[in-house]
């Protein structure tokens, strides 16, 4: 064992005597140091928890000191951010206030056409404009003497000095007229109510004075109902309802204009329901007299009648067969006169004569610089009359083919048992076929039933290099007023009865057209015409001579009074 001397072990022996004496002394203390002793570390324990909790505080009191300090940045923020939008919302203000306030209407121009407009759309007003001046030259032979030149115009029935013509069927005017010059205004009320005024002041061989040409209010918040009363042409077949702005040649068919005159037609009173989807239409109306004129080459007026007329007109179409950009259309239409208008009034005897109520067909050829009438029936004494038609059209892109038929019927009441005499019928017909060489197709109007111009793709414009559309047509036509007329060198039946035949005449026409529509509101149209009137004279032996200036006896009986001649026309045309 080795033995432990020196310092170290003199200082091990003194922290050993020490410690004993601590613990005996720690033995000897008395209670009351005890508890002393205690309480005096029980106080050190209470003075290190307030100590911690001095601590705990301090560092809460640095967390809110952060806090406070954040709450004030995020304050400022807000601050900042209030500023800003309140310099926004004063901007905001000031452009507000100098942009001009919402107006409660609107004008607009389309295609041409000014139209003011409510912000809501139930109120508009769009202004309407057309001029159309017609420029002619006829190729007509030469006039002759009466003696040899048996040209004439006239009515087949009632015949007589001051209605008979012997001058300008042998020499039609070379001119210019103004077809249509109108002026009106149509629109919308209250979302539902659809209104038209329009007035015209040109005519046919001369201007009019100014008329009344349509005017009209139409409720159509049932759709797809709607219900017109006024004055308008109420639908009686394609041609008729397509819109004279639009139209392929100068004038239509001598059958469309007859079969439409009849109970339908310009200037009609009426009032008309009629419906239509995409591809049907169905309408029907009654109507009455035609709106009087007066015309500017003989200041007369249209006399006021004592009872007017009263008529029927209907019509259907369907287009069953379509495609994007193909169609084929059929139709029926018709109208029937109830009873014509009385143009004479009571007899002395307070009775109505047979000549009170009378049914007249007439017109000019397809063409109006020139009026002259060549094929006329006169006054029929009629209780009704009729008309059926039908309707074919075939569209493939920018070609179209559209065809026409009518049968006309006369209930005459001017026979006796004695003396029956048979009730006249006529027909006619067209077939036209049109092409658009630049392409645009002529658009179908669902509402209408009918085919307008064809929109212009490429407007007139020398800058630009563009020049309109270009449409070309064919029409052939036949008109056929003649009714038993009997073989030629025949004179037809004089004396005191009434007889059956109605020598009025029958129109041919062949009319080959272009149209250049320049822009939606400018065209020109150029046609040629040729025209065929095949017509016996409707002379009784004893009026030839003092009426018809045709010779007497054998040389005058059933001559032809018809001819052939050719015209070319050119139309002007400012349309919106």
């Amino acid at each position: 064992m080795t033995t432990m001397r020196g310092p170290r072990w003199g200082l091990m022996m003194g922290a050993g005597a020490m410690a004993l004496a601590v613990a005996t002394a720690a033995q000897a203390a008395t209670p009351e140091e005890q508890a002393q002793d205690a309480r005096i570390a029980k106080l050190e324990a209470a003075v290190a928890s307030l100590e911690s909790r001095v601590e705990q505080d301090s560092a809460l009191e640095q967390q809110n000191a952060e806090l406070k300090s954040e709450v004030g940045d995020l304050q400022a923020q807000v601050s900042d951010l209030k500023s800003q939008q309140t310099a926004q919302i004063a901007q905001i203000q000031t452009v507000q206030e100098s942009v001009p306030p919402k107006p409660s209407a609107l004008a607009t121009i389309a295609n041409g056409r000014p139209t003011i407009a409510s912000a809501d759309g139930k109120f508009t007003a769009t202004l309407h404009g057309v001029m159309q001046l017609d420029t002619a030259a006829y190729a007509q032979s030469g006039a002759g003497p009466t003696s040899a030149d048996f040209r004439r115009d006239g009515p087949a029935l009632g015949a007589s000095a001051t209605n008979v013509d012997a001058a300008h069927a042998r020499d039609l005017k070379d001119g210019d007229l103004f077809r249509r010059a109108r002026i009106g205004i149509d629109g919308t009320a209250f979302g539902d109510w659809d209104y038209r005024f329009l007035f015209d002041f040109a005519g046919a061989g001369t201007e009019n004075a100014g008329q009344v040409y349509e005017t009209w209010v139409q409720y159509s918040g049932l759709k797809p109902f709607h219900f017109r009363v006024g004055a308008f042409s109420p639908s009686i077949g394609m041609e008729d309802q397509a819109s004279t702005n639009g139209m392929p040649f100068l004038e239509r068919s001598v059958d469309s204009d007859l079969s439409r005159g009849l109970a339908a037609g310009d200037t009609r009173t009426a009032a008309e329901l009629f419906a239509n989807g995409d591809h049907w239409l169905i309408s029907g109306a009654v109507t009455g007299r035609v709106v009087g004129v007066i015309n500017t080459g003989t200041a007369a007026a249209v006399p006021q009648s004592f009872g007017d007329q009263l008529g029927l007109v209907g019509r259907g179409v369907i287009s069953p067969l379509s495609g994007p950009d193909w169609l084929v259309h059929f139709g029926i239409h018709g109208s029937y006169v109830v009873h014509p208008a009385d143009s004479v009034g009571p007899g002395t005897n307070g009775q109505l004569t047979a000549a009170s109520e009378v049914i007249a067909f007439s017109n000019t050829p397809e063409l109006r610089v020139d009026g002259t009438k060549f094929i006329n029936t006169g006054n029929i004494d009629a209780t009704h009359a009729g008309t059926v038609g039908l309707e074919f059209a075939a569209q493939k892109a920018n070609v179209l083919i559209q065809s026409e038929y009518d049968y006309f019927t006369v209930d005459r009441d001017d026979g006796t048992p004695a003396n029956p005499i048979d009730n006249p019928h006529f027909q006619g017909y067209y077939v036209e076929g049109l092409w658009t060489l630049t392409g645009e197709q002529r658009r179908y109007n669902a509402q209408t039933g009918a085919f307008d111009a064809p929109s212009v793709a490429h407007p007139f414009s020398l800058s630009g290099g563009t020049w309109g559309a270009l449409e070309v047509g064919v029409r052939y036509s036949d008109m056929n007023l003649n009714f038993e007329a009997g073989a030629p060198g025949t004179y037809v039946p004089g004396g005191p009865l009434p007889n059956s035949v109605i020598r009025g005449g029958e129109e041919q026409n062949i009319t080959a057209g272009i149209n250049w529509y320049l822009n939606p509101v400018v065209r020109f149209m150029l046609d040629y015409e040729y025209v065929h009137i095949n017509r016996l004279s409707p002379a009784t032996s004893a009026n030839s001579a003092s009426v018809w200036l045709l010779p007497a006896g054998a040389a005058g009986a059933g001559v032809q009074i018809g001819q052939n001649y050719s015209v070319v026309a050119v139309r002007s045309q400012v349309a919106f």
